[in-house]
């Protein structure tokens, strides 16, 4: 059985609600039968690895090592996979150092396979480091399955932080927000960017985004817009656009927001039942 989150109105207003329930939510995820496998699974069995090949040989903990790193859709590819980890990213040129999706640099430096010392799955609290980021990153999925633009602000932070802990430039930054695609979606919406936006030069997407960030945020440099306040400016905006968009964003916002206060006592007590 798996949980099914509780999101009972969009935009601004949803994540108001998800925000205030967030705790008690994500303990009911990770109380499913299917978390509880998973856990116990990976806690057991984890200690053992110490090559990328092992790891990838095993569905179950590849299932939860890729999961924790908001990779779960390449499940099916791995020999990419098991190449990303075994090169490591101690080298410049490593495979994960040069692709713009810097998830699988962070899995890499966790997994740490290309270590002479041994892997991270052998360091103490290795197991409990994983399995957190997997219960958030799987609880996120199935926000995104109610909601994907809840997903998107739930993850916001958590992706903006890795893109600075791995960016050493400015510029390197901004390419790396345009590399990761809940990170784009974010801010293009956001900017009011459309799609076709994509196509155009790369250099110039990274002064139009910046120009943008300057216009909407106040600030143009990443390390900047990761500040709370700024951060909460962005994720509002990008909300309030995706609630304009959507089939219901012609509401009346006023009567959603009335309606649906005398059910927000009935729906919260629906994350206490079993």
């Amino acid at each position: 059985m798996t949980y099914t989150p509780v999101i009972p109105m969009s935009g601004l207003t949803g994540w108001a609600f998800l925000s205030r329930t967030l705790g008690v939510q994500q303990d009911a995820h990770a109380s499913t039968a299917v978390m509880k496998r998973d856990t116990e699974y990976f806690r057991e069995k984890i200690s053992t690895i110490t090559t990328a090949e092992e790891l990838v040989a095993d569905s179950r903990l590849l299932k939860v090592a890729l999961g924790a790193f908001g990779l779960q859709d390449d499940l099916p590819n791995k020999y990419f996979i098991q190449k990303v980890l075994e090169e490591g990213a101690s080298a410049s040129d490593a495979l994960a150092n040069r692709l713009s999706d810097k998830r699988y640099r962070a899995m890499v430096k966790a997994f740490d396979f290309d270590n002479p010392l041994g892997p991270g799955t052998l360091e103490p609290g290795f197991a409990n480091h994983v399995l957190s980021s997997y219960a958030d990153q799987t609880f996120e999925v199935a926000v995104g399955e109610r909601d994907e633009s809840m997903r998107l602000a739930l993850a916001l932070e958590r992706e903006l932080t890795n893109v600075m802990e791995s960016a050493t430039t400015e510029n390197s930054a901004w390419y790396a927000v345009m590399g990761t695609a809940p990170l784009r979606k974010v801010f293009q919406t956001a900017f009011r960017l459309p799609d076709s936006f994509a196509a155009i030069d790369i250099d110039q997407q990274l002064d139009a985004f910046r120009d943008k960030a300057r216009a909407y945020l106040g600030v143009s440099e990443v390390h900047k817009i990761a500040a709370p306040e700024v951060l909460d400016r962005l994720r509002n905006l990008f909300l309030v656009n995706t609630d304009m968009t959507s089939p219901a964003g012609n509401a009346d916002p006023v009567r959603s927001i009335l309606g649906s206060r005398a059910s927000a006592a009935s729906i919260l007590s629906t994350l206490y039942s079993g």
